[in-house]
């Protein structure tokens, strides 16, 4: 999948395969710098979230950056002038106008990542061709120290497409080009290991006007100290929103609700054993469900290379709470679902599409009919034309007093703190493996949930659109969705010692799907 290119002094540098089947074929290829640089994972962070002067110090690529909009806490649009060392008079410049989101995961690691963007107020530039990031960003993760002093692991990953004719005719260009770009982890390196002050807040020089009928002028590019200082963010304020992000960091892992006192903890080990509670391991049903009876529009395949499908995910392949959780924080793998995942639709409309369990014949229509309970997740996907993918798991009955059924018929606040999403991308580029992680997510609290309790089912509607986070992931997703082979694992987070171990509500394989492979369906309930 990756070939080493070149190897500078602690510091390597990879290019992504184009001749892997699951890549798009694109005229720029994905390359990744990997070095370890002495800091801390934060400190790393407000220097690459920085775009004032102290850039130059390490960026050799860069020229000059400023803000376009604040979106959020975690999202920005930023336009950028590349530095490039290349044949400066007869090679145009280049700009880039780009969305910057962020993540902290709750391993205390940092994403952050690129992508290009058009804005009203950020047009073409006269002198500069507008290159395009397809996809790009940093990977800040902590190390063991050494010798006492910090250290982590970063890696910058960027596949950008230069423009211009330079592009075409000079095939070195690009590449040399991306080298300098790449070279930064190198700059970060030697930056960190020559001085000492780092406690300065990260700076973006906020630009006035970018629209092109309004920049003739040199003055308006000029950094406004002012400016900057008004609208930049504290590192501290950046983690406190990091902290507070339900979407970055899986919440309660460290609440006080798991801190058990010691005297406690022996009566509970002793006891563990003559519990006679019922757990969620009691969930599992006595006989085989018919999977005949159920259809979907989304085909099932079970086999490896299969394309525009879906399987089920073997449990084993997400770590959940232990039973000791409260006490070491160790995590297992999953193991056996609690129900079956009997279909998958994929839907598309030019609206949003709500309660599909309504619809006649569907999976969860059968299965009531049938005397079975299912629970819907139906995964929205906003845009031009709206897409739902929806999963059906079935189940004989819920055991009264288990997790899953408190979260069935508890209130939406109880369902917001509980109901998580695992997932994972097997097969995709690096960036949009770094875009999505494996980090644990509560999606009622990262996103909008809206619960539909039927007679013999829950629908869970989860509107994407609702982030700017999961909306920024979500567009580097859908551009390249053909080439990706995504697990997701859905789940009721367990709180307790008396709801541990954790166990997978279901699990489901996506691979290479198509969007043309969508229907329009009849939400007409008669």
């Amino acid at each position: 999948m990756v070939t080493s290119r070149a190897k500078i002094p602690c510091l390597r540098i990879f290019e992504e395969l184009l001749e892997v089947e699951y890549l798009p074929r694109s005229c720029s290829r994905a390359m990744k710098a990997v070095g370890v640089v002495e800091a801390t994972c934060e400190e790393i962070f407000e220097q690459v979230m920085s775009m004032d002067g102290t850039r130059f110090e390490w960026d050799c690529s860069f020229q000059y950056g400023s803000l376009v909009e604040e979106v959020d806490g975690h999202t920005a649009i930023l336009y950028h002038r590349l530095q490039l060392d290349w044949f400066s008079t007869v090679v145009w410049p280049r700009d880039l106008c780009y969305v910057r989101y962020w993540r902290r995961n709750d391993d205390g690691s940092y994403v952050v990542l690129f992508r290009s963007r058009d804005h009203e107020n950020c047009g073409p530039q006269p002198g500069y061709v507008r290159a395009h990031v397809e996809s790009g960003g940093f990977n800040i993760s902590p190390l063991k120290p050494r010798n006492g002093r910090p250290r982590s692991q970063v890696q910058h990953l960027i596949q950008i497409d230069l423009k211009g004719w330079g592009v075409g005719y000079i095939s070195s260009f690009q590449q040399h080009c991306l080298l300098q770009m790449l070279n930064s982890v190198a700059g970060l390196r030697e930056w960190f290991a020559q001085t000492d002050e780092r406690g300065a807040p990260p700076r973006i020089p906020v630009m006035v006007n970018m629209a092109s009928a309004s920049v003739s002028s040199k003055k308006s590019l000029k950094l406004q100290d002012s400016s900057a200082h008004h609208h930049s963010a504290s590192l501290d304020q950046i983690n406190t929103a990091g902290r507070n992000s339900a979407m970055l960091d899986e919440y309660s892992d460290d609440d006080e609700e798991f801190q058990i006192a010691e005297d406690e903890q022996e009566a509970y080990l002793i006891n563990q054993a003559n519990d006679v509670k019922k757990t969620a391991l009691e969930e599992e049903p006595g006989d085989k469900i018919d999977l005949s009876w159920f259809v979907g529009n989304l085909r099932y395949d079970e086999r490896e290379k299969a394309r525009d499908c879906w399987k089920v995910s073997d449990g084993n392949n997400f770590r959940v709470r232990s039973k000791n959780f409260c006490f070491d924080k160790t995590k297992i793998p999953a193991g056996k679902h609690l129900m079956d995942l009997v279909a998958v639709d994929w839907f598309k409309d030019t609206k949003r599409m709500d309660h599909v369990a309504r619809r006649q014949g569907c999976a969860a229509q059968v299965a009531s009919e049938k005397g079975l309970f299912t629970v819907v997740f139906n995964l929205q996907v906003p845009g031009s034309t709206h897409y739902s993918m929806v999963f059906y798991f079935v189940t004989k009955a819920l055991v009264p007093g288990s997790l899953l059924q408190r979260f069935v018929d508890g209130d939406d606040e109880f369902r917001n703190s509980r109901f998580k999403l695992i997932p994972s991308v097997p097969k995709g580029s690096w960036i949009v493996r770094q875009s999505v992680g494996s980090t644990p997510c509560l999606l009622g609290k990262a996103v909008d949930c809206n619960y539909i309790r039927g007679p013999k089912y829950l629908e869970v509607d989860v509107d994407i659109g609702s982030s700017t986070v999961a909306n920024g992931v979500l567009g580097l997703v859908v551009g390249v969705i053909t080439t990706l082979v995504v697990d997701m694992a859905f789940l009721v987070q367990a709180n307790a010692t008396d709801e541990l171990p954790e166990r997978l509500i279901g699990a489901v394989r996506v691979s290479h799907i198509e969007l043309s492979s969508a229907i329009v369906p009849n939400l007409d309930p008669s």
